[in-house]
């Protein structure tokens, strides 16, 4: 088992593919908390019940606000999940019961509502949210009532030294591996001048930070970085502080606003002819060139990163059959393995009670016998075998802080479509 120490850490990431990557030198400090994030919300919920013997997962994902299209994938995975977990008899000899939530965004109070809701329906996981600072905002909400918490998306550096009671896990990786792939991917592509544009919250101005110490540690330079209110009604001021000192290239580190940010970087010039584009998972989307997309060529070369492992066809029909109008993939392998590894956690403990879920996670993750689906996981914990669940987003491995202790960082390129494809995996270790 890889193991990270709170302070300290030290990457070491191991090229797949075309790209090389250079070799992490320094130690890497637990990122401060953003001005930005909300305050976790206090609890208005009553504790949830618990070891009922049924287990309840509860989804608290996107189906509204600016990651609503990350929504559509994720919640896939879930009910794929649930499904093949119940032909193959169900948990505890029950059938799983899965109660679905919106997580909203920032902007609103959704997810505290959402949460107090699976809170009072005895929801024993919570799958969600998917951005950092959403589940920033109930982390203290849904541990303190004793649930286990396990996101398909967070990857904001915060959490791997969060007082979470043992309670919060994720199978996304944290930044400090996306910013090590992205910066390195900047570097080679031979642009040593970069300008980096990133929304003002725990997700943004953690990525922007890990991007720009990659950058830096490799011999370039960040020519100017401008976090950015993504709540504002105009960008020309970020992006006129961008195109002053004439970067190379420029990482958009952003949600759904980077529909009003693109614009404004070719309205002042700064074309994916002329800069390179960078892009990263919170807006790593299929653009298109139809009426909600940009003009053909838009995008033409830009490039992004993405955590998760390649998906394959098989796995991508499977979603398909639950959501047969499934465009993008992003985050549904992790939010089908959340789901599986929590469920043959519940098997491992005998118990729906969060704690005990919690303290099996890593026993059915790691170090015993392989397995990748639901069926033959559960028979081989029947017959006494200790078990590995490597799943459909990679080996799920977790480390005492609750993060996959190894993870892969996809890199796509764009199109004159503005869509994008797939050009190159990397995997990652986070080593202490």
């Amino acid at each position: 088992m890889i193991r990270i120490a709170p302070l300290g850490r030290a990457l070491a990431v191991a090229a797949a593919a075309t790209l090389a990557l250079a070799a992490c030198g320094g130690g890497e400090d637990s990122a401060a908390p953003s001005a930005s994030a909300p305050a976790p919300a206090a609890s208005s919920a009553p504790a949830a019940a618990q070891g009922d013997g049924v287990l309840t997962i509860g989804t608290l994902l996107p189906q509204t606000g600016s990651l609503a299209f990350l929504g559509p994938p994720e919640f896939a995975g879930v009910k794929l999940a649930v499904k093949e977990i119940n032909d193959a008899g169900g948990v505890l000899g029950k059938p799983v019961t899965e109660i679905d939530t919106d997580s909203g965004d920032t902007s609103t109070n959704i997810a505290s509502q959402s949460v107090d809701k699976l809170l009072q329906q005895k929801a024993d996981v919570v799958v969600g949210a998917a951005s950092s600072s959403v589940s920033l905002s109930v982390i203290d909400k849904i541990t303190g009532a004793g649930v286990v918490q396990i996101s398909p998306a967070n990857t904001s550096d915060q959490f791997t030294t969060y007082d979470d009671k043992g309670l919060y896990f994720r199978t996304a990786p944290p930044d400090v591996l996306q910013g090590r792939v992205l910066g390195d991917l900047i570097l080679a592509d031979g642009n040593d001048t970069v300008g980096i544009l990133a929304l003002q919250d725990a997700y943004g101005t953690g990525l922007a930070d890990n991007v720009q110490k990659a950058v830096e540690g490799g011999g370039g330079e960040v020519v100017e970085k401008v976090i950015y209110d993504p709540k504002a009604a105009d960008y020309s001021a970020d992006v006129a502080k961008i195109k002053e000192k004439n970067p190379k290239a420029v990482a958009l580190i952003g949600f759904d606003e980077t529909k009003k940010i693109v614009p404004e970087l070719v309205k002042q010039g700064l074309t994916a002819k002329k800069v390179k584009y960078y892009f990263v998972d919170g807006n790593l989307s299929n653009y298109g060139t139809g009426k909600d997309g940009f003009p053909k060529g838009t995008l033409d070369g830009a490039k992004g990163t993405q955590p998760g492992a390649q998906v394959s066809d098989d796995f991508k029909e499977k979603l398909k059959s639950v959501d047969p109008k499934l465009k993008d993939f992003n985050y549904g392998p992790e939010s089908y393995d959340a789901t599986i590894v929590t469920a043959l956690a519940a098997l491992a403990a005998k118990s729906d009670v969060g704690k005990d879920i919690a303290a099996k996670l890593k026993d059915v993750s790691s170090g015993g016998e392989k397995c990748k689906d639901f069926k033959s996981c559960a028979d081989m914990l029947a017959a006494g075998k200790d078990i590995d669940y490597d799943g459909a987003s990679g080996p799920i491995e977790f480390n005492d802080a609750g993060d996959p202790a190894e993870a892969t960082i996809g890199v796509y390129e764009y199109g004159a479509d503005n869509n994008n494809k797939n050009v190159a995996f990397n995997t990652g270790k986070i080593a202490g």
